[in-house]
């Protein structure tokens, strides 16, 4: 729309822009078939948008074939974008998107997200629609470009911070361009700028615990001024020690650490030990028969290198409100590594039977000790790996320890989500568990 048009529709919805709601509408049309060729939108792929306005980005992502999920605050502006685009391929949603459920993105191929993000709550929409991992492939934000400028700081600079790092452990961010103030209305008293973020490998630097990353990266930056050691001492008494074998300046501040520094860092405080997975002594495992039967005992990579039978169990936990939790395997697996499965897996070893294995799998994976009840068993087949599995169900209120050496991330999602899910991504599944939820589905705690 023209600045005139823009005006005009305003008046007509009776929509006076309100600040509080970072109400400023492009009209810009060039700028906007700008921002929407960047995240190549085709006929695959699902857009979720936040603060559609009057549909500036709405209407080029319908334009390109995309399904899209729009979410408004303002109820005036959900009913005109109704009446303007009668689509099937676009979905309104009138509420706030801090409270949007990002899970039912999971049962969508392809998602990209577009966002002129409202300044005033910016860095936590940021967080929350960053957050790993994520059924999200692509981000274009809009966004003061004050901020724009954090999120792609190098180290020594004064836009480097706790947000820089937060965001680019598990991301690329790339600053496109400026968009000066005049291309809206009403006019905003700073520039933006559009970031475009894509999710890094995540084998592409070292595993470091988040939660750990971002209680020290945060308690590193609460005052720039200070030196690091000073603020972080509590979290590592022998800073001294630590900073001379890492290789860093024992009088250094929050802003002189590169990335890969702070991951050093984090690991040295609270290290992932993936030698547990790498370096352990191999197990042997039992070799049965077609009819599960015992016939001796081989090292693991016997059992999977000649497709011997065996055995295995998998637990599906379910929290009070129905929802089940699913595990991302750890990246060191040496089968289907950063694989969605089931709350916990494993093999049973030699000289256990099925029972004690699903025990000892959730202690080991998950920290937790509970009633576990045998629901199914799946004969061996070459879908589930050659493995007889006992499958188990259970029921957790309380928090879930996560081993950051068998476990990258871990969510609780509806049945339903994860049916959707499995039809749209099922390259996203180890096979074990994509056998075990078709009888899994059925069980309620």
């Amino acid at each position: 729309m023209k600045l005139s048009e823009i005006a005009a529709t305003l008046r007509a919805v009776g929509v006076s822009p309100v600040k509080s709601l970072g109400q400023n509408f492009l009209h810009d049309r060039n700028l906007a078939k700008w921002i929407v060729d960047q995240a190549n939108i085709g006929s695959k792929d699902f857009v979720i948008e936040i603060g559609p306005g009057l549909g500036a980005l709405t209407e080029l992502a319908l334009a390109n074939a995309a399904g899209v999920l729009a979410i408004e605050k303002d109820k005036r502006l959900t009913e005109y974008l109704r009446d303007r685009f009668r689509s099937s391929a676009l979905e309104i949603v009138h509420g706030d998107a801090m409270e949007f459920d990002a899970r039912m993105l999971y049962t969508k191929p392809t998602v990209k997200f577009l966002g002129n993000l409202p300044y005033y709550i910016s860095s936590q929409l940021l967080m929350k629609f960053l957050e790993y991992p994520s059924p999200i492939s692509l981000w274009l934000f809009m966004l003061q470009k004050e901020l724009a400028k954090r999120l792609v700081a190098a180290p020594a600079t004064s836009d480097y911070g706790a947000l820089t790092l937060l965001v680019q452990l598990q991301h690329r961010v790339e600053y496109l361009r400026k968009v000066p103030s005049s291309v809206f209305l009403p006019k905003p008293e700073v520039d933006s700028a559009l970031v475009r973020i894509s999710e890094r490998d995540p084998r592409e630097l070292p595993a470091c615990e988040y939660k750990a990353f971002q209680k020290l990266v945060r308690r590193g930056f609460s005052q720039r001024r200070k030196q690091l050691g000073k603020l972080i001492r509590e979290e590592l008494p022998d800073w001294e020690d630590a900073a001379v074998e890492l290789g860093l300046n024992t009088r250094a501040r929050a802003e002189e650490l590169s990335l890969e520094q702070w991951i050093a860092l984090t690991n040295r405080i609270a290290p992932i030990h993936a030698e547990v997975i790498n370096d352990a002594p191999e197990e042997q495992f039992p070799v049965v028969d077609e009819e599960d039967r015992l016939k001796g005992t081989a090292l693991r990579s016997k059992v999977h290198a000649n497709n011997f039978l065996h055995r295995a169990v998998h637990v599906l936990i379910f929290n009070p409100v129905g929802e089940v939790f699913l595990q991302m395997r750890s990246r060191w697996k040496d089968r289907h590594p950063l694989a969605w499965d089931s709350s916990a897996a494993g093999h049973v070893n030699a000289g256990e039977d099925y029972d004690q294995a699903a025990s000892r799998e959730l202690r080991e994976e998950l920290g937790v000790d509970i009633p576990l009840v045998r629901v199914a068993k799946l004969p061996a087949s070459e879908r589930t790996g050659y493995e007889f599995i006992c499958l188990y169900r259970g029921s957790h209120a309380g928090e879930l320890r996560l081993n950051p050496s068998e476990i990258e991330a871990g969510r609780f999602f509806p049945p339903t989500i994860i049916d959707g899910w499995m039809t749209a991504r099922p390259r996203d599944f180890a096979p074990g568990l994509v056998e075990c939820w078709k009888i899994g589905r059925e069980i309620n705690p």
